[in-house]
């Protein structure tokens, strides 16, 4: 089995070389990713009226966590779709089908959040 060079690191500096990978992800995913970007910027816009919407602790974190929840699957999307166009970038059904699914994941995180938040604003 063939290590990656992460791996041959001291035990102790793994966290932070898992943080500096995770900072170059959000960086590339900024730069490169249109969607990303915007859902990051709505983001930005809507999270004052989460201390606004939310009353209870409960509340809060819930509408938190399904905005959290979006991004996360904007990140997996974008990387699912950057790997696709590496392997071929001529169509094909199967990367297309990859693709579609992915998206839909990206749709139901969006239509979770939506649900969510109006749920606890018509409460």
């Amino acid at each position: 089995m063939q290590h990656t060079r992460y791996k041959a690191k001291p035990l102790l500096l793994r966290p932070f070389i898992a943080l500096r990978v995770a900072l170059q992800g959000l960086a590339a995913a900024w730069r490169h990713e249109i969607p990303f970007r915007m859902e990051v910027v709505a983001f930005t816009a809507i999270l004052p009226f989460i201390f606004y919407i939310g009353t209870t602790l409960l509340e809060r974190a819930l509408l938190l966590g399904s905005l959290l929840l979006v991004i996360i699957v904007e990140l997996l999307n974008s990387a699912l779709e950057t790997t696709l166009d590496r392997i071929s970038v001529e169509d094909d059904p199967l990367i297309k089908r990859a693709k579609d699914i992915a998206s839909a994941a990206v749709a139901l995180s969006l239509l979770n959040a939506g649900v969510i938040w109006s749920a606890i604003l018509l409460s």
